[in-house]
C-alpha cells in the first residue's frame, strides 16, 4: 500500500509501548504495525508548512522567507529566555507570542543520553519527552510564562547538558541516573524569582517505553536530499526517528515539509 503526503513530526500516544502515527492530509498509518516489515520512502519535493508553497525547505519545515517572518519560529522558541510577551513587547506577532508564552511552562530533567535540562509548555507533557527519545523525565518547576522557564534553564545549563546526543539516544547508550535524587540537588541553582515554583516533593517521574525490536550499535543518518529513495526493514521507533535493520536512521521531524511516498 502507498501513502503520499507532506512529512510532519509523528503524532504519538503515551502507552507501553508508545504508539506512533504518520499523518498525511487524506490518510494515516500506525507505524508500530510496520515493525519487522519492509518500508520504502521516496522523496518527491517540498512544501512549506507555513505558506504551503512548493519551495525548498530551509529549517524546521519552513521555507527561507517564512523562517525569518513567521512568529512560530522566532528566536524565543529555541531560547525561551528571550521571551518578552510578559512585558507586552512584540518580537514578530504579539498576539501569537502572548498565546504561546503566557501559559504554564515546565522546566525538566530528561534522560535520553546523559541528563539534560529542557523547557516545554505544560500542554506538551509527555509529548516533548517522547519526541526527544527520553527514557525517563521529571519536572523541576512549573512557572506561569516562558521567560521564567527560560532563565531557569539558563541557570541549570551550568550543570547539565541542554541537548540530546542523538547517536547515544538511538543506540540506547543512556546513563543510569536517579532523577528524583538529581532534582533535590539543584534547588539552590534555580533563580530567586523561580524558587517558589520548585517541585521538591512531587514524585512525577515519567518512564517511556519505545517500540524497538533491537537497538543498533552504529547509526547512519538518512538524508532525503542525498538519498531520495530508500528501502529497509523497520526495527524500531524512538524519539522522532525510524530505526532500520541495517543501522540507517531517519529523522521524521528533521524532514518536515518534505513531500514523500511511503510504501508498505
Amino acid at each position: 500500500m502507498t501513502y503520499e503526503g507532506v512529512l510532519k513530526k509523528m503524532q504519538t500516544e503515551f502507552g507501553n509501548p508508545i504508539q506512533y502515527y504518520l499523518v498525511f492530509k487524506n490518510s494515516f498509518l500506525n507505524v508500530n504495525q510496520l515493525l519487522n516489515k519492509n518500508l520504502e520512502i521516496n522523496f518527491i519535493g517540498y512544501q512549506c508548512l507555513n505558506c504551503g508553497k512548493k519551495k525548498k525547505i530551509f529549517r524546521q519545515g519552513f521555507c527561507y522567507d517564512c523562517f525569518y517572518s513567521s512568529p512560530a519560529v522566532g528566536d524565543w522558541i529555541m531560547k525561551p529566555e528571550l521571551s518578552t510577551a510578559h512585558l507586552g513587547i512584540q518580537d514578530r506577532d504579539l498576539a501569537y507570542e502572548e498565546k504561546v508564552q503566557l501559559q504554564p511552562h515546565i522546566v525538566y530533567l530528561a534522560l535520553s543520553s546523559e541528563v539534560k535540562v529542557g523547557v516545554t509548555r505544560k500542554t506538551q507533557m509527555p509529548t516533548r519527552w517522547i519526541d526527544q527519545g527520553a527514557n525517563e523525565a521529571i519536572s523541576i518547576v512549573e512557572v506561569p510564562n516562558r521567560y521564567l522557564a527560560g532563565i531557569t534553564e539558563v541557570a541549570l545549563k551550568n550543570h547539565y547538558a541542554d541537548k540530546t546526543n542523538w547517536r547515544k539516544m538511538l543506540t540506547n547508550t543512556v546513563e543510569h541516573v536517579d532523577l528524583v535524587v538529581e532534582r533535590l540537588k539543584l534547588e539552590n541553582w534555580i533563580p530567586t524569582e523561580v524558587q517558589e515554583y520548585f517541585y521538591s516533593q512531587k514524585t512525577d517521574l515519567y518512564q517511556m517505553h519505545y517500540p524497538v525490536l533491537e537497538y543498533p550499535t552504529k547509526v547512519t543518518s538518512l538524508s532525503l536530499d542525498k538519498t531520495p529513495h530508500f528501502q529497509g526493514k523497520l526495527s524500531g521507533i524512538k524519539g522522532q526517528y525510524l530505526l532500520f535493520e541495517d543501522g540507517t536512521v531517519f529523522n521524521v521531524r528533521g524532514s518536515e515539509g518534505y513531500v514523500v511516498t511511503v510504501k508498505v
